[in-house]
Protein backbone atom coordinates (compact mmCIF):
# COMPACT_ATOMS: atom_id res chain seq x y z
CA UNK A 1 0.00 0.00 0.00
CA UNK A 2 1.53 3.25 -1.09
CA UNK A 3 0.76 5.85 1.69
CA UNK A 4 1.06 9.45 1.97
CA UNK A 5 -0.58 11.52 3.87
CA UNK A 6 -2.73 14.45 2.58
CA UNK A 7 -4.56 17.46 3.85
CA UNK A 8 -8.01 17.71 3.89
CA UNK A 9 -8.29 20.69 0.85
CA UNK A 10 -12.24 20.88 1.04
CA UNK A 11 -14.75 21.54 3.70
CA UNK A 12 -16.68 18.35 2.76
CA UNK A 13 -13.38 16.04 3.22
CA UNK A 14 -13.06 18.11 6.97
CA UNK A 15 -16.91 17.25 7.61
CA UNK A 16 -16.75 13.79 6.61
CA UNK A 17 -13.95 13.21 8.94
CA UNK A 18 -15.98 15.13 11.44
CA UNK A 19 -18.75 12.93 10.65
CA UNK A 20 -16.99 9.49 11.41
CA UNK A 21 -15.20 10.71 14.38
CA UNK A 22 -18.58 12.14 15.91
CA UNK A 23 -19.21 8.19 16.13
CA UNK A 24 -16.30 7.24 17.66
CA UNK A 25 -15.78 5.58 21.47
CA UNK A 26 -14.33 9.08 22.66
CA UNK A 27 -16.35 11.42 20.07
CA UNK A 28 -15.96 14.54 22.43
CA UNK A 29 -12.04 14.23 22.68
CA UNK A 30 -11.64 13.15 19.13
CA UNK A 31 -13.70 15.79 17.73
CA UNK A 32 -12.11 18.20 19.83
CA UNK A 33 -8.47 16.86 19.35
CA UNK A 34 -9.05 17.44 15.71
CA UNK A 35 -10.27 20.78 15.84
CA UNK A 36 -7.94 21.99 17.76
CA UNK A 37 -4.91 20.45 15.28
CA UNK A 38 -6.70 21.56 12.18
CA UNK A 39 -6.80 25.34 13.79
CA UNK A 40 -3.08 25.76 15.38
CA UNK A 41 -1.32 23.60 12.56
CA UNK A 42 1.46 22.27 15.65
CA UNK A 43 2.80 18.00 14.82
CA UNK A 44 0.56 15.23 17.04
CA UNK A 45 3.16 14.89 19.28
CA UNK A 46 2.88 18.93 20.60
CA UNK A 47 -0.67 18.21 20.82
CA UNK A 48 -1.29 15.68 23.03
CA UNK A 49 1.44 16.89 26.06
CA UNK A 50 -0.75 19.79 26.44
CA UNK A 51 -1.72 19.96 29.83
CA UNK A 52 -5.58 22.21 30.29
CA UNK A 53 -3.58 24.98 32.53
CA UNK A 54 -0.93 25.57 29.31
CA UNK A 55 -3.78 26.81 27.31
CA UNK A 56 -6.53 28.17 29.61
CA UNK A 57 -4.44 31.22 31.04
CA UNK A 58 -3.98 33.06 27.72
CA UNK A 59 -4.97 33.45 24.33
CA UNK A 60 -1.34 32.99 22.93
CA UNK A 61 0.50 30.62 25.22
CA UNK A 62 3.88 29.67 24.32
CA UNK A 63 5.24 25.84 24.46
CA UNK A 64 8.40 24.55 23.46
CA UNK A 65 8.17 21.94 20.23
CA UNK A 66 9.23 18.54 21.22
CA UNK A 67 11.04 17.85 17.89
CA UNK A 68 12.94 21.10 16.96
CA UNK A 69 13.59 22.35 21.06
CA UNK A 70 11.75 25.90 19.35
CA UNK A 71 9.65 28.07 21.45
CA UNK A 72 6.15 28.17 19.29
CA UNK A 73 3.73 30.63 20.56
CA UNK A 74 -0.18 29.44 19.64
CA UNK A 75 -2.47 31.30 18.23
CA UNK A 76 -6.08 30.87 20.45
CA UNK A 77 -8.04 33.93 20.47
CA UNK A 78 -10.81 31.86 17.77
CA UNK A 79 -10.70 28.68 19.78
CA UNK A 80 -11.62 30.30 22.99
CA UNK A 81 -15.04 29.38 22.77
CA UNK A 82 -15.16 25.33 22.10
CA UNK A 83 -11.86 25.61 24.40
CA UNK A 84 -14.08 26.39 27.29
CA UNK A 85 -16.83 23.82 26.33
CA UNK A 86 -14.63 21.11 26.21
CA UNK A 87 -12.89 21.60 28.96
CA UNK A 88 -16.23 21.76 31.17
CA UNK A 89 -18.26 19.56 29.39
CA UNK A 90 -14.81 17.19 29.90
CA UNK A 91 -15.05 18.18 33.55
CA UNK A 92 -10.76 18.62 33.01
CA UNK A 93 -8.72 20.12 36.60
CA UNK A 94 -6.29 23.04 35.42
CA UNK A 95 -3.57 19.62 36.06
CA UNK A 96 -5.20 17.08 33.62
CA UNK A 97 -4.08 16.41 30.04
CA UNK A 98 -6.10 18.12 28.05
CA UNK A 99 -6.54 15.09 25.51
CA UNK A 100 -6.56 12.16 28.32
CA UNK A 101 -5.57 8.61 27.27
CA UNK A 102 -8.20 6.34 27.84
CA UNK A 103 -6.15 4.88 30.71
CA UNK A 104 -4.87 6.49 34.15
CA UNK A 105 -3.86 10.00 34.38
CA UNK A 106 -1.84 10.08 30.78
CA UNK A 107 -2.20 11.76 27.53
CA UNK A 108 -3.42 10.43 24.52
CA UNK A 109 -0.22 8.68 22.49
CA UNK A 110 0.36 9.72 19.43
CA UNK A 111 0.11 5.84 18.28
CA UNK A 112 -3.32 6.67 19.60
CA UNK A 113 -4.08 9.59 17.29
CA UNK A 114 -2.58 7.52 14.74
CA UNK A 115 -5.30 4.68 15.41
CA UNK A 116 -8.10 7.07 15.50
CA UNK A 117 -7.26 8.40 12.30
CA UNK A 118 -6.53 4.84 10.29
CA UNK A 119 -10.21 4.02 11.67
CA UNK A 120 -11.26 7.14 9.98
CA UNK A 121 -9.08 6.51 7.30
CA UNK A 122 -10.64 3.20 6.97
CA UNK A 123 -14.54 4.20 7.02
CA UNK A 124 -13.78 6.92 4.40
CA UNK A 125 -11.62 4.62 2.30
CA UNK A 126 -9.08 6.89 2.03
CA UNK A 127 -5.34 5.96 2.63
CA UNK A 128 -4.08 9.16 3.15
CA UNK A 129 -4.74 10.08 6.77
CA UNK A 130 -3.08 10.46 9.47
CA UNK A 131 -0.97 12.39 12.34
CA UNK A 132 0.12 14.56 10.19
CA UNK A 133 -3.40 15.15 8.87
CA UNK A 134 -3.99 18.12 11.24
CA UNK A 135 -0.94 20.07 10.82
CA UNK A 136 -1.25 19.62 6.79
CA UNK A 137 -4.69 20.62 6.51
CA UNK A 138 -4.06 23.64 8.73
CA UNK A 139 -1.25 24.32 6.22
CA UNK A 140 -3.04 24.14 3.37
CA UNK A 141 -6.05 25.91 4.48
CA UNK A 142 -4.19 28.75 5.89
CA UNK A 143 -1.56 28.92 2.49
CA UNK A 144 -5.15 28.72 0.35
CA UNK A 145 -6.56 31.70 2.27
CA UNK A 146 -3.41 33.26 2.56
CA UNK A 147 -1.05 32.39 -0.16
CA UNK A 148 1.43 33.47 2.45
CA UNK A 149 3.72 31.19 2.43
CA UNK A 150 7.00 32.75 3.99
CA UNK A 151 4.16 32.97 7.31
CA UNK A 152 3.45 29.39 7.38
CA UNK A 153 6.99 28.70 6.50
CA UNK A 154 7.85 30.44 10.13
CA UNK A 155 4.74 28.89 11.79
CA UNK A 156 5.62 25.61 10.44
CA UNK A 157 9.82 26.17 11.95
CA UNK A 158 10.87 25.01 7.64
CA UNK A 159 14.16 26.03 6.56
CA UNK A 160 12.82 26.97 2.75
CA UNK A 161 9.85 27.73 1.23
CA UNK A 162 10.15 25.05 -0.94
CA UNK A 163 9.56 22.51 1.85
CA UNK A 164 6.90 23.79 3.25
CA UNK A 165 5.46 23.63 0.18
CA UNK A 166 6.55 20.12 -0.43
CA UNK A 167 5.04 19.33 3.00
CA UNK A 168 1.19 20.97 1.81
CA UNK A 169 1.22 19.14 -1.21
CA UNK A 170 1.36 21.99 -3.50
CA UNK A 171 3.14 20.34 -6.77
CA UNK A 172 3.85 21.59 -10.27
CA UNK A 173 1.07 20.38 -11.17
CA UNK A 174 -1.27 21.95 -9.05
CA UNK A 175 0.81 25.65 -9.39
CA UNK A 176 0.69 24.81 -13.37
CA UNK A 177 -3.31 24.66 -12.83
CA UNK A 178 -2.91 27.80 -11.01
CA UNK A 179 -1.50 29.64 -13.93
CA UNK A 180 -3.59 28.26 -16.61
CA UNK A 181 -5.81 31.54 -16.94
CA UNK A 182 -3.46 33.90 -16.03
CA UNK A 183 -2.29 36.55 -18.26
CA UNK A 184 -0.95 39.58 -18.16
CA UNK A 185 -1.01 42.37 -20.98
CA UNK A 186 -3.24 40.45 -23.24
Amino acid sequence: MNYNVQPLRTKNDIDDVLFCLRRTKHAERNVFLFLFGINVGLRASDIVCRKVKEITHSVTPKITEQKTGKIQTLHLENLQPIIKKYIKDMNLSEEDYLFPSNVGNKPLTVNGVYRIFQNVGLQLERNDLGTHTLRKTFGYNYYLKTKDIGTLMIIFNHSSEQITKRYLGITDQQIGESLADFKLGF
